[in-house]
């Protein structure tokens, strides 16, 4: 008997990943493509959308070849395709779906500070946290529409159509035009939270001539593969495709983590957090969305930077991550007195700042690139701490914690943000990340197609490993997260005088 299996990409900041999975859960293959962003201007962080299909066309057939040539059971038979992206992304599309500029990506992107004041000024900031469920910050997606249209009319006059990644790559492989309803609602503020709906007195106002995308849940079946995607990318015409979401809510979902109690926490380029409740959570620093399934509401968060930080330290010393780790392990904790701002590419949650930069307190000649990654590493994990301290403030209930992503190969760094935070982290058997998360998706719309049994999340990918906090380091993190809270109040008012001039030699 042909072992069924299903195929899940996603596109992620410096690379797009494909998974080749069993319906048991199995991993039979696993291929990448690195890509790197653009940053034409200090705060801007654009990609062109035409990557993400050639991407997706390439891991496609090298997956597919992998299941044509498994040896053990024959070759497999591919029954459904799952697809995610980093987001919220603005890619603007012609009537031919050709895309009119790259596009613009999430809260990394901070071009759109005066179309966040002007319509904070038209609508009010109650009224847009009442309708979208959270204030605009640079992650809002509706902002970025209105600086294409104030900036780029010639453009502007041209764009149709709205994408993110995994809509753009449902839309190559099946012909349908739809969104799902996570991304949708951080389209802030044209998304109604509690309707599950498009604004659309908000949407005409800002986004017309824009097509608003039919909304869907990320799991439901977008389409199935049409004949001319089947030629190009070798998968089966024919075959279901997901709605898909962005890809930290596909990531929770990969380590079964979107139940009501849940954090997801996600070691990346950035971090990312989501916590999962049944009632709307509102509070300005962090931000409210609709959760990936229908009856869920979400409280999330994310570092600009985390491990785009330790790769930049590795970049300017020189270092292998090996010998960095060793370092920073024995510098220990606190690294020999100093205190880090991770905000190198400004900060997103909870202080929402797009002018943020990064400062190192206390160096001396004494200290070493250890003490600086040690620095780094607990940074971020300080970041992590303000930011669930922030939640539990707004009224989310934290009850479990799963780490997810590539940084859980470090146990350091684990080890580090639970001492820092407190928490114990539960690590799953797989964390490769949303494209398996995406495969699952498509396994259970395969079987709720053919009828057959749904598969479980649990069954998998178990639980193998929790991270526990050290006690006896509880009280030096608690002096070191005063230390972060204060320096950043201390100095933001000298970092945003440089910001401002950053930008001007931009």
């Amino acid at each position: 008997m042909r072992v069924q299996c299903t195929i899940g990409v996603d596109v992620g900041t410096s690379s797009s990943k494909g998974v080749l999975v069993a319906e048991d859960g199995r991993i039979l293959a696993q291929a990448t493509r690195a890509h790197e962003v653009s940053r034409p201007h200090t705060g801007w962080v654009e990609m062109d959308g035409e990557v993400w299909w050639d991407e997706f066309v390439s891991l496609s057939r090298e997956l597919v070849g992998a299941a044509s040539a498994l040896d053990d059971e024959g070759p497999a038979e591919i029954v459904g395709v799952g697809v995610s992206g980093m987001g919220p992304c603005v890619l603007l599309a012609d009537e031919d779906d050709r895309p009119v500029r790259p596009a613009i990506l999430y809260g990394v992107d901070t071009r759109t500070g005066a179309q966040i004041a002007r319509m904070d000024a038209e609508l009010g900031e109650d009224e847009i946290t009442r309708v979208g469920g959270s204030v605009l910050t640079s992650q809002a997606g509706g902002p970025k529409l209105v600086w294409v249209r104030d900036e780029e009319p010639d453009l502007w006059a041209r764009a149709r159509r709205l994408y993110m990644p995994a809509s753009w790559l449902a839309r190559r492989l099946t012909g349908a035009y739809v969104l799902d309803h996570q991304s949708a609602s951080q389209m802030s503020p044209l998304y109604d939270i509690e309707a599950e709906a498009w604004h659309r007195p908000w949407w005409d106002r800002y986004a017309a001539p824009i097509e608003p995308p039919a909304l869907a849940w990320a799991g439901e079946a977008a389409g199935t593969v049409t004949a001319p995607a089947a030629e190009t990318t070798g998968l089966p015409e024919g075959i279901p495709v997901i709605v898909g979401t962005i890809d930290a809510w596909t990531e929770a979902v990969s380590v079964g983590a979107h139940g009501v109690g849940d954090l997801m926490l996600m070691y990346g380029t950035t971090m990312f957090l989501v916590a999962t409740g049944s009632e709307t959570v509102r509070t300005p620093s962090m931000w409210t969305t609709v959760g990936a399934f229908p009856g869920t509401r979400n409280l999330a968060g994310g570092l600009a930077t985390s491990g785009a930080l330790t790769a930049w330290l590795a970049e300017l010393t020189d270092a292998g991550y090996p010998e960095l780790l060793a370092e920073a392990e024995a510098s220990g904790p606190g690294a020999r007195g100093l205190v880090m701002l991770p905000y190198f590419a400004g900060e997103r949650t909870p202080i929402q700042d797009p002018d943020a930069r990064g400062v190192i307190a206390g160096l001396t000649l004494e200290h070493g690139r250890g003490d600086l990654y040690r620095a780094a590493l607990e940074a971020t994990a300080l970041g992590v701490r303000h930011n669930v301290e922030t939640m539990r403030a707004a009224g989310a209930a934290i009850d479990r914690i799963v780490a997810v992503g590539g940084g859980t190969q470090g146990r350091l760094w684990m080890q580090i943000v639970s001492d820092a935070t407190g928490l114990v982290q539960e690590v799953p058997r797989h964390t490769i990340g949303a494209s398996y998360g995406a495969a699952f998706l498509a396994t259970a719309a395969a079987a709720a197609g053919s009828g057959a049994p749904a598969p479980l999340i649990a069954d998998w990918n178990p639980i193998v490993d929790r991270i526990l906090p050290d006690p006896d380091r509880a009280a030096v993190y608690d002096a070191l997260f005063d230390r972060y809270v204060r320096l950043y109040e201390v100095t933001k008012g000298v970092v945003h005088e440089l910001a401002v001039e950053q930008r001007g030699r931009a």
